[in-house]
């Protein structure tokens, strides 16, 4: 009998390498490379892909119409904002997050919208066409003629999608499907990259609207999205705490849009309520005048989200006080502490010092640390900013206050959730048009940002 060989795969970026490593010589990840059989028959099964799919023929770019790519709503608002306005006829969408977040309840919910203009076929590999039934009853999806497939057999689906013609396939979930011409198992990298391949040649050469399901668990190591993101036209990923009821949707790439746009919903017991004004939700039950917190306004792709930024600092015994840091940034909320020692004279080496984002947001650009410096310096004087006062803007090393991107309409929607006074950067603070019940504090370092705690 011939000894089967192996294959090593970095499941983080899908490099391929002859022996095991710790560490991948591709993107630096360590511990992501795994052992995979080598798929000696991975030539008859591209063929045998080949020979079911329609062959596609050359054409000129300049005889091509723009409008042929066409968007259409998924009957989803906060999904179409992700998407750029809808998802693009052809296009192979992949939705990744970890297990029971709720990425097969927004697709089954979609159905009913999408039903009523196009075929839809929905390929389940983890439930029968029973449980999906009694799903679906569950989330009130019974308009529309939507064509249900529990098979894991790659090649009944493409015989099933050759039979049907769908406008519209969804695909839960990638890790559940297998070539059976391959000798590797189900959900390994050779068999999601392997079928993932043939979807793509099918969403192209037959202008089908495919949706892919894949599960990562929350370091992303196993075999699913991260290395399928080169291949997919748009990757979106759930994110949130299963014990928690908002979700976030966020595009992670996007051919046809805008990437970073977030779409917000809330898990119920009827499936996902969308959640068009998240500002308003992730303020909702804010203490009032208590020390240690803070607004400010982020950029999530082109939309203004205000959030709530919280800090406790409490005095401790030990020699190496505990740093925690929740929705933000670890070693910049580490550099913004030693900013505040340094700049500010606050010893806040002497205390533990623990920094939270209300509602599971994460906070990734710089424009949040003005109200992280005011959120900690609060805490530490016991004296609290004011409900109504917001702020925006980076801080430096040497404790400047730097001006962000965005301004105008960051401020815009401050203003629009009824704050009072706003906290931004002194430079171009002269260039911004007044807006009509928001009070502007300009201050050029943290120094002048503290003295306005002091005078509130």
């Amino acid at each position: 009998m011939k000894n089967k060989t192996s294959v090593f795969f970095c499941t983080e970026c899908g490099n391929e390498v002859s022996k095991w490593a710790g560490r991948c010589p591709a993107c630096g990840a360590w511990n992501t490379i795994v052992e995979q059989a080598s798929p000696g028959t991975a030539a008859p099964s591209a063929k045998g892909r080949s020979a079911m799919l329609p062959r596609a023929k050359a054409r000129r770019l300049n005889d091509l119409d723009a409008a042929e790519e066409l968007r259409f709503p998924t009957g989803m608002g906060e999904l179409d904002r992700v998407l750029g306005g809808g998802a693009v006829k052809g296009s192979l969408v992949l939705v990744g997050g970890a297990p029971g977040i709720g990425k097969s309840t927004l697709m089954l919910q979609i159905c009913s919208q999408l039903c009523l203009s196009n075929r839809v076929l929905y390929v389940s590999g983890e439930e029968s066409p029973h449980q999906l039934k009694l799903r679906a009853e569950r989330l009130k999806v019974t308009d529309g003629d939507l064509l249900v497939l529990s098979e894991t057999r790659f090649g009944d689906v493409l015989e099933s999608v050759n039979e049907e013609h769908p406008d519209v396939l969804i695909v839960d979930s990638i890790q559940t499907l297998y070539n059976d011409e391959l000798d590797s198992p189900a959900g390994s990298v050779a068999q999601v990259k392997d079928c993932t391949m043939a979807l793509m040649q099918l969403a192209k050469s037959q202008g089908i609207t495919v949706f892919i399901i894949g599960h990562v668990n929350k370091e992303g190591s196993i075999a699913g999205p991260k290395v399928l993101e080169h291949m997919v036209d748009c990757v979106l990923y759930f994110e949130g705490d299963q014990h928690m009821t908002y979700r976030i949707l966020r595009a992670a790439k996007n051919r046809f849009g805008a990437t970073n746009e977030i779409g917000v919903f809330e898990m119920q017991n009827e499936g996902l309520a969308e959640v068009p004004n998240p500002s308003e939700l992730l303020l909702s039950g804010r203490p009032i005048d208590v020390p240690g917190t803070c607004v400010t306004c982020v950029m999530e792709g082109a939309r203004p989200v205000l959030a709530e930024v919280q800090a406790l600092l409490a005095p401790t015994a030990q020699s190496n006080p505990r740093r925690t840091s929740n929705g933000f940034n670890y070693n910049r909320a580490a550099m913004l502490m030693a900013v505040l020692e340094k700049r500010g004279a606050l010893r806040l080496s002497t205390c533990d010092a623990f920094l939270n984002v209300i509602g599971g947001l994460t906070l990734d650009e710089p424009a949040a640390d003005l109200a992280a410096i005011l959120a900690l310096a609060s805490s530490y004087l016991d004296k609290p900013i004011g409900s109504r006062v917001a702020a925006i803007g980076e801080v430096g090393l040497t404790g400047e206050v730097r001006s962000v991107s965005n301004l105008g309409q960051r401020l815009s929607e401050v203003q629009r959730l009824g704050f009072e006074s706003c906290i931004i950067p002194k430079r171009h603070a002269d260039q911004l048009d007044s807006i009509k019940g928001l009070k502007l504090i300009s201050v050029s370092n943290i120094v002048d940002a503290l003295r306005e705690i002091a005078r509130s």
